[in-house]
């Protein structure tokens, strides 16, 4: 293991344990709703959709997962421009008014490829949701069998889901 990455491991396990001292000081003084929004901070469900695919149902399915949870919802959201979307734009002011902590990330790229680049740099990921399983066996990058090692090694679990047949 190199240096840098020994350092990183550390930042962030010296991290983990300030957050849950903080934790444990509010659940300590009673005050346990400050306790789970310390907490809730630290844990994200990551939603990775495409334009051309995205539905309510899945998303519906990552918001209540969220609230459940308590985690915040981390979009990414493929599409080849910036263009307005009506229907990301009404699930956007759902999570709103909903009150769900979210951050979304315009991408042109691979589905595949984000979430696993994704899912790899962000180790508070505690599961990936997506709409379809044929976009996932795409291999978009030309590289094969390194990018088919790497989704076998997916840092989190994976929800597809699906329209019954």
């Amino acid at each position: 293991m190199s240096k840098k990455s020994s350092m990183g491991k550390l930042r962030r396990t010296m991290k983990s344990i300030e957050t849950a001292m903080m934790a444990a000081s509010f659940a300590e003084e009673g005050d346990a709703d400050s306790a789970r929004e310390v907490l809730k901070e630290e844990r994200g469900v990551l939603l990775a959709i495409r334009r051309e695919q995205m539905d309510k149902k899945t998303f519906r399915y990552a918001v209540n997962t969220c609230k459940r949870t308590g985690a915040r919802l981390d979009i990414i959201y493929i599409s080849p421009a910036e263009s307005s979307d009506p229907l990301l734009e009404e699930c956007l002011a759902e999570l709103r008014s909903e009150g769900v902590n979210y951050r979304l990330m315009h991408k042109k790229g691979c589905l595949k490829k984000e979430i696993i680049d994704y899912t790899n740099n962000k180790k508070d990921i505690i599961f990936a949701v997506t709409e379809s399983a044929d976009s996932l066996d795409v291999d978009c990058t030309g590289k094969g069998k390194m990018l088919s090692e790497a989704w076998q090694n997916l840092k989190c679990p994976l929800v597809v889901v699906t329209d019954p047949v």
